[in-house]
């Protein structure tokens, strides 16, 4: 039984670092659009419905998002939600 919950915990890790890699990498594709119109974290922000503290916490891959978030970030990015998604993982 402990061995089981043992492995359990080793198995919750790599998932959360695979969370967390998912969002650090969506994160930087926000970042890279973000610079590439040149726009400010506030600037972003008036172009779409999330506050400019947040862009910078997604940009970090600090918060889990809603779809209704990565909407208003691809609308004011100027792209297809699709395009953030646009990475590859280790």
């Amino acid at each position: 039984m402990i061995l089981l919950k043992s492995h359990h915990f080793v198995y919750s890790k790599l998932i959360e670092m695979d969370k967390l890699e998912f969002r650090i990498a969506f994160g930087k594709r926000v970042e890279m659009f973000r610079k590439k119109l040149n726009l400010s974290y506030r600037e972003l922000a008036q172009k779409c419905d999330v506050d400019h503290s947040n862009i910078s916490k997604i940009e970090k891959g600090e918060v889990d998002l809603r779809i209704s978030t990565i909407q208003e970030l691809a609308k004011g990015l100027d792209v297809h939600p699709q395009e953030l998604f646009d990475f590859k993982l280790k």
